[in-house]
């Protein structure tokens, strides 16, 4: 398909699956609500599959225009804890851990790989990143920020009983709501502005999880905490321009599930603008990468097909001056000619127009060189005329 047909195509936005088994085999997954806002400000959700092997074949999911991870199962503590860290839980710990959270413990190394390699590429190319919940937490993951391995048993247990935030409940999937407290100056800030009340900086949020940012990676800043202090959303200011196709975000939160019960309304207008402005980047993006693949970008010539090149050109050089000008040519550049006269004989993969500028041209080339050899001969019988007068001079002397 040409370059030009490329701006009639929706932007391309790849989402992980989530895999869960159902009748004995698995099953690939990803949350309708995510996809539906999506497709509603305008771009085409791609499904990468969960299966082994795809974290090697993520160039083949090209072009990407923006990256949408989201919910999963806990990553890989390796990842981001080193061995001998003296924070790591004991065995007893993380045995309670599995047990409390069975669905959310068994970790997927494959998905591991494919959502850090994704990250990483965004990171890299500057590709619009919008992390929701384990997305989140990848995205920190990926530029060196680590992980509490269980709220509870490392954060929480600092809290008196009624201080403690419960950052996931397992009987109100989708009505859960704890208060997090919102950094003004940041997008989040903007978004929610108009439902901050009496200048209290909160909103009610709605979260499923039991790992949090513990350590935020230093390119990152916070964008909204819990009471207990844990981070729920943060962004790279310096990648955050969506009209210019810049947006490096997570957040911790479900902006996609905080809704009115039995209803698609949200708790708030600024619910769905994470997604809105995640969107506008990657629309943004997208023509920017259109617009560098129309744009010819020069051909890197080594040395010597450099040399070869400027010797061309001066050959045209002289030919045009000739073809222009009606001068004579000192016989010192009539090798210089050659280059083009030569360029001129190979070459067979013109356009029209070059081929008669150049035939003009070359016609010059191959003027300029009868003129040359005539201006010799002509030359050579003056010579050879000057040494008969000299010779028949010296016979009348003698």
């Amino acid at each position: 398909m040409a370059s030009s047909d490329l701006s009639g195509i929706l932007p391309r936005v790849l989402i992980v699956s989530r895999r869960t088994v159902r009748k004995n085999k698995f099953v690939d997954f990803v949350g309708e609500y995510h996809l539906d806002l999506i497709v509603a400000y305008g771009a085409v959700p791609v499904i990468v599959p969960r299966v082994s092997g795809v974290h090697m074949l993520l160039e083949s999911f090209e072009p990407i225009h923006g990256v949408l991870l989201c919910e999963g199962e806990d990553i890989d503590p390796s990842l981001y804890e080193p061995e001998d860290a003296d924070t790591r839980l004991s065995p007893e710990e993380l045995e309670e851990i599995r047990r409390l959270h069975t669905s959310d413990t068994a970790i997927d190394r494959e998905k591991d790989s494919i959502e850090l390699g994704l990250a990483k590429l965004c990171l890299e190319r500057n590709i619009p990143y919008l992390g929701i919940c384990r997305g989140s937490q990848v995205l920190n993951v990926a530029c060196g920020g680590t992980l509490y391995q269980d709220i509870e048993s490392e954060l929480s247990r600092n809290f008196a009983q009624e201080k403690r935030v419960a950052h996931i409940n397992y009987d109100d999937y989708d009505g859960h709501r704890h208060v997090v407290r919102v950094v003004e100056g940041t997008p989040l800030h903007e978004w929610f502005k108009d439902s901050l009340k009496d200048q209290r900086m909160e909103i009610m949020v709605n979260s499923y999880h039991h790992q949090g940012v513990k350590r935020l990676a230093q390119r990152f800043v916070p964008m909204a905490f819990a009471p207990d202090g844990l981070i729920e959303g943060f962004y790279d200011p310096d990648a955050y321009n969506p009209e210019e196709g810049k947006f490096i975000m997570g957040l911790q939160f479900h902006p996609e599930r905080m809704r009115k019960p039995d209803s698609d309304e949200f708790d708030y207008p600024g619910c769905p603008s994470a997604y809105q402005e995640f969107v506008k980047a990657v629309i943004a993006y997208q023509k920017k990468l259109i617009s560098s693949t129309l744009v010819p970008r020069p051909l890197k010539l080594d040395q010597e097909m450099e040399k070869k090149r400027r010797i061309i050109v001066r050959s045209f050089s002289l030919a045009k001056n000739l073809y222009t000008t009606g001068q004579g040519l000192n016989p010192s550049k009539e090798s210089e000619l050659k280059a083009g006269a030569e360029f001129l004989e190979s070459n067979t993969a013109l356009s029209l127009h070059q081929e008669k500028r150049l035939k003009q041209m070359g016609a010059t080339v191959r003027n300029a060189g009868s003129y040359i050899e005539e201006t010799q001969v002509e030359r050579r019988k003056r010579e050879d005329g000057k040494e008969c007068d000299r010779e028949d001079v010296s016979r009348a002397i003698i």
